[in-house]
């Protein structure tokens, strides 16, 4: 069957058997991964795979499940299932249903063209961020490279039928110079003009080199450059917390805050899945509806929640287009950019660090925003403007918020990062952040 013979043969199931919304997405995905370790290929892996997601309402009742086998007997029996286990569950507190459409979609959105997934490219790709790495002073390098093309076919019980595509490239490159001496970096697009793996490579061989050599960072107060990686981070939290989800759920830092200062006024994030040509830009959400910008701070004053159709309701408000059929999630998060450069940064701090990358970001508290992170690979000891030394075994152990009203510069330069700490492609600049607290890690 063809993918919208698939949806409509699902969705006609899911209403037979008694459900009052479905959603029905079919998703056909293509993937090509490399892995490499001690500046070799190690491994190749090819993906194909064809899927559905569906998900069913009875009221207040709700389900999702995926099927991979797409035969017509596999998926009555996953429809049975999934409106038999809904009518069992228990209701959420507020009803709503799916959106009425059909809806208009940006057509820049709907016809994103593919990228070549030739292994011949990828391996040079592959080669060229290798080689870089080695050239500006790694001495072994690893890391992975994914490209993708998804073609997402979505139908809903309220009139919507779509297709639209989606093609990503992603490179993760860390290039040690000895055993404590490492740099990170990464390049991810939707577009080959805009993939730069020679790039990559050379930034983390060259964080490698600067970083040798490193002495014991010692715990404290310090003002704080927070590179793109790092910075990303703590965005892609701010995203991901405002959620409706999470604040209707009492474990988001942002709860009841609409309205209120929560960042320094140079600090502006929105979730804008509408900038075609983006690594998570898309015209539609999970519920059908089309997407577009929200601002969640703008100017350090907290704008917006991400909704869906029921937190919407619940809020007494209208849906973002951020659906997550459960939890609001952004697609696309950007980070307005300031007018500073990181050397200039650097040449205003007598005593500070720059940290280059993080990982492990755990909370002690989700609700009040009190965390800890690990600064990983290159960070540096700033003394009288000028990057002294290398440094390891620290811990920012702060609260996002107060990072967040602490930040006195950001950079005019911005990088798309995403990776496996940061799961939501976040455009950031660098930031100056005052008061930063570290302790003592032994990582």
């Amino acid at each position: 069957m063809k993918d919208e013979d698939i949806c409509q043969f699902v969705l006609d199931l899911c209403r037979n058997e008694g459900a009052t919304d479905a959603v029905v997405m079919v998703m056909k995905n293509e993937e090509k991964m490399i892995r490499f370790s001690n500046n070799q290929i190690t491994v190749v892996k090819n993906l194909d795979e064809t899927s559905a997601s569906i998900f069913v309402q009875i009221k207040e009742k709700k389900v999702g499940i995926n099927v991979y086998d797409l035969s017509k007997t596999k998926l009555k029996a996953a429809v049975k299932k999934a409106v038999a286990t809904a009518a069992r569950s228990q209701p959420s507190d507020v009803y709503a249903p799916l959106p009425k459409g059909p809806f208009k979609y940006d057509d820049r959105l709907m016809k994103q063209a593919g990228i070549s997934l030739d292994m011949d490219i990828l391996v040079g790709n592959v080669k060229e961020a290798i080689d870089a790495a080695l050239k500006e002073g790694g001495n072994r390098i690893a890391g992975s490279l994914v490209g993708r093309n998804a073609h997402v076919t979505i139908m809903t019980s309220g009139d919507v039928f779509a297709r639209a595509n989606k093609s990503t490239l992603e490179l993760s490159v860390r290039a040690f110079a000895n055993e404590h001496a490492s740099g990170h970096s990464l390049s991810i697009a939707a577009k080959p003009e805009d993939f730069n793996p020679e790039s990559a490579g050379a930034e983390a061989g060259s964080l490698a080199k600067l970083s040798m050599n490193p002495i014991q960072g010692n715990p404290g107060e310090f003002t704080a450059i927070l590179g793109p990686l790092v910075f990303a981070d703590l965005a892609s939290q701010v995203g991901r917390f405002a959620s409706a989800f999470y604040v209707d759920a009492g474990i988001s830092f942002l709860g009841d805050k609409i309205g209120d200062t929560v960042a320094s006024e140079i600090v502006s994030i929105s979730d804008d899945p509408s900038v075609a040509g983006t690594y998570g830009a898309f015209p539609f959400d999970a519920e059908g509806m089309p997407t577009r910008r929200t601002p969640i701070i703008e100017k350090g004053v907290l704008r917006n929640y991400l909704h869906n159709s029921t937190t919407a309701k619940k809020f007494n408000t209208e849906s973002t287009a951020n659906a997550g059929l459960i939890v609001p999630r952004p697609f696309n998060l950007i980070v307005e950019q300031g007018n500073s450069n990181i050397e200039k940064m650097i040449s205003s701090i007598d005593t500070g660090l720059y940290l280059t990358n993080d990982w492990y970001l755990r909370y002690q508290n989700y609700k009040t925003g009190d965390f800890s992170t690990i600064p990983r690979d290159a960070m540096f000891l700033i003394r009288k403007g000028e990057i002294d030394k290398a440094v390891r075994e620290l811990r920012i152990s702060d609260n996002i918020l107060r990072i967040l009203k602490n930040v006195r510069e950001l950079s005019r330069e911005r990088k798309w990062v995403k990776w496996w700490e940061v799961d939501i492609p976040t455009l950031t600049p660098a930031a100056l952040v005052e008061s930063v607290r570290f302790t003592k890690s032994t990582d």
